[in-house]
């Protein structure tokens, strides 16, 4: 005797279910801040801003971008690119330590550049920063940064 197949409006009912069980395990609400092997990272320096410090998933931690202020005055340091750009490895040295990280930790940084130009200045402070193998790395020119940046860094690390 041949089985009949399962209804369809069974099938929908499950395939609807299942959907509706992922879509809850997967988003963020305002209410639930947690999900399994993610952990958002907040160290109060941003706690005014739209967004986590870093967040870590699972081996990775990725880190918000960074600017060159000093101690997030939301000031810009004076001196030009190479200053901004000193400051700025700083900021992501800090953030990266402070979470249990080392710079040697970060396998890819993505690089903001208010002028493109600028781009040889930043790498002769980028690479005081790094060893061989470097991190992956993409650069990009930016029309506009926040505050009136130069320069802006985001990183992913990694153990």
């Amino acid at each position: 005797m041949k089985k009949s197949p399962l209804p369809v409006s069974l099938f929908v009912s499950l395939f609807a279910v299942s959907a509706m069980t992922i879509a809850a395990e997967t988003s963020v609400g305002a209410s639930s801040r947690h999900r399994a092997n993610v952990e958002f990272l907040n160290s109060g320096r941003f706690s005014d801003l739209p967004f986590s410090d870093a967040v870590r998933v699972g081996n990775l931690v990725y880190f918000s971008g960074e600017l060159g202020d000093v101690g997030g005055n939301g000031k810009i340091v004076p001196g030009g690119i190479v200053a901004e750009a000193r400051q700025t490895m700083e900021n992501i040295k800090a953030s990266v330590e402070a979470n249990g990280y080392k710079m040697s930790d970060i396998v890819k940084c993505t690089v903001f550049l208010a002028d493109i130009s600028e781009w040889a200045a930043f790498n002769t402070v980028y690479k005081a920063y790094f060893s061989k193998p470097y991190p992956a790395r993409s650069a990009f020119g930016a029309n506009g940064l926040a505050l009136g940046a130069r320069v802006e860094v985001e990183c992913i690390a990694a153990k």
